[in-house]
């Protein structure tokens, strides 16, 4: 075949070190413009950003002459980078090890979006811990409950 032609609509999940509240509010907006440069960069589309202070929802169409891993890699070195140059957290930013990444289908694409939208009502509700577990749970992605969050918990 001659051409590579695919339909691989993916939402990303990561979160602060630590599961800190430190994104500022007031400069997500921000965050999520610059973000949205690196995603369309790289060629990729993206549907949806957003998050809380504590981590990141991004929904994208996935360009597979870039790994997704490659990818998030990038969003998270560059993005550190520059809310550490922009000084916006006292000490250092950094996004805590791993993700999440979880497919859909096209028909899936509106409701994707409006949840990751909608993301400060669906946490007056639930936690980010209840929320990633959910996910995994949905997608029956095996882990270890104990493990998941462990760095954070530790720290308690």
């Amino acid at each position: 075949m001659a051409n590579t032609y695919t339909q691989l609509y993916i939402q990303i999940i990561f979160a602060v070190k630590g599961r800190q509240n430190i994104i500022p509010t007031e400069k997500k907006d921000e965050l999520y413009k610059y973000i949205t440069g690196i995603v369309q960069n790289k060629e990729h589309k993206l549907f949806a950003i957003n998050g809380m202070p504590d981590h990141i929802h991004i929904f994208i169409s996935n360009n597979p002459d870039e790994s997704l891993s490659g990818l998030v890699k990038e969003i998270k070195r560059c993005s550190s980078i520059f809310i550490n140059q922009n000084k916006w957290v006292l000490g250092k930013f950094e996004w805590q090890a791993g993700y999440g990444a979880f497919s859909y289908s096209k028909s899936q694409l509106k409701q994707v979006c409006e949840y990751i939208e909608n993301q400060e009502n669906h946490h007056k509700k639930v936690s980010f811990k209840a929320e990633y577990i959910a996910f995994l749970k949905k997608y029956d992605v095996k882990f270890d409950e104990r493990c998941i969050f462990k760095d954070f918990e530790d720290d308690v």
